[in-house]
């Protein structure tokens, strides 16, 4: 399997409900850094995985609607606990959609899967991975 990974960052607040959460159910910031990893099985007709200036392009499109916002008022997430694992599979989801749209190059329909991973430190991150 072929890989290519790009990354940037998004620094975000939100709050958590639940018990489990301790202190996080406050309001409070998190800046994660944000890796999208594109996979395939055989390299394209330019032997590349996917053009990583495009990856890169359409990372920083997909976080900037994120970026130094406030979740907890994003209608999208309202009665939702944005976790970490959650924004990695919505980032996902949300790349899988251009590709599909074609925002990627024509060769990106050959991608077979993207894994988002957001790194809270340097001792904690979480991640998704989906297939396309």
């Amino acid at each position: 399997m072929f890989s290519v990974t790009v990354r940037d960052h998004i620094m975000v607040a939100h709050s958590f409900r639940g018990e489990v959460f301790g202190p996080a159910q406050k309001l409070h910031g998190a800046t994660f850094v944000v890796d999208a990893t594109f996979r395939r099985t055989d390299l394209d007709a330019d032997n590349i995985v996917v053009d990583i200036g495009l990856a890169t392009q359409q990372l920083g499109a997909v976080l900037a609607d994120l970026n130094y916002r406030n979740l907890d008022e994003v209608p999208e997430f309202k009665g939702i606990n944005t976790s970490t694992e959650y924004l990695a599979k919505v980032i996902a989801d949300r790349l899988a959609d251009l590709v599909h749209a074609g925002e990627l190059g024509e060769g990106a329909h050959g991608l077979s899967g993207i894994s988002v991973t957001l790194n809270e430190s340097h001792v904690a991150s979480a991640g998704y991975e989906r297939s396309l």
